[in-house]
């Protein structure tokens, strides 16, 4: 194998898969407060990704930003490429975009399972591909981190495509990073729970509807994913590798219900008539 080539020395870059809204936008400021300049795609909301790089600028890291439909088959190649070429290097990758689309075992398409699956999996496994490939031709001992679900680990209705898929990214956050380690490169995972994205952080907001349900009382927030992110990147984490942290307030914990009444607080527990 060729010796690797080294990148320029300088800042810190990031690359975030989905940054201008939510978890996306919330690990683009939690990595930019820890030294890193920023890029980011960002699907349809425009005014966003620039609210985005405002806040970035204002913490005084570069910020750069690219419209993308991973659910396009070249979308990786040329978001990754102007990723290196805005930043100068990656040492940092994070897959945040997906789709959230709940079907019926019963009325599934070709069209509704490859929606999913080429911006949910196939995105991811190409952006990966090549930010690894770029972080081992210069050199650098960079971390991936990929966010899955809760779905990866617990089946709930009508989640078969969703779940399974997040279930598979889980399983391929472990091959890569048995097979990236011997490069320095860390490959971890974040499944979030029940996650308040849209509203602002607030108990008033987290607290609502059945949130009072989950075991830590409230809805995860943005920050909450961000966290965990930013911790799977750092120094801190730097002998964790092939995991992943599961950022739910508990909700994957609770087995079936004893009994199916509608008060057991499981809404696919109903009686059989």
């Amino acid at each position: 194998m060729d010796e690797p080539k080294k990148c320029a020395q300088g800042s810190k870059g990031a690359f975030i898969i989905g940054g201008s809204r939510g978890i996306g936008h919330a690990t683009c400021v939690a990595l930019a407060r820890e030294g890193y300049d920023i890029a980011f795609t960002y699907h349809s909301c425009g005014e966003a990704a620039i609210e985005t790089a405002q806040e970035i600028g204002a913490i005084g890291r570069r910020c750069f930003y690219f419209q993308a439909d991973m659910g396009e088959r070249d979308a990786p190649q040329r978001a990754v490429g102007q990723a290196v070429e805005s930043l100068g290097r990656i040492d940092a990758l994070v897959t945040v975009a997906g789709i959230t689309k709940w079907n019926s075992a019963a009325d599934l398409t070709a069209e509704k399972i490859d929606e999913l699956y080429s911006c949910d999996y196939r995105a991811v496994l190409l952006c990966t591909s090549l930010a690894a490939k770029h972080m081992i031709e210069n050199g650098i001992r960079g971390g991936i981190v990929h966010i899955s679900s809760v779905h990866a680990h617990r089946a709930y209705p009508r989640d078969g495509v969703y779940g399974g898929l997040k279930a598979a990214l889980v399983r391929t956050t472990q091959s890569e990073a048995l097979e990236l380690s011997q490069y320095g490169i860390r490959v971890n995972c974040v499944s979030p729970g029940m996650t308040s994205v849209r509203g602002p952080d607030t108990p008033e907001n987290l607290g609502r509807e059945w949130a009072h349900k989950l075991p830590l009382g409230r809805y995860g927030c943005a920050r909450d994913i961000a966290n965990a992110v930013e911790f799977l990147l750092s120094d801190r984490a730097d002998y964790i590798t092939g995991v992943t942290l599961k950022v739910d307030g508990g909700m994957s914990l609770p087995s079936m219900p004893e009994d199916n009444s509608p008060e057991s607080g499981y809404g696919w527990a109903k009686p059989r008539n």
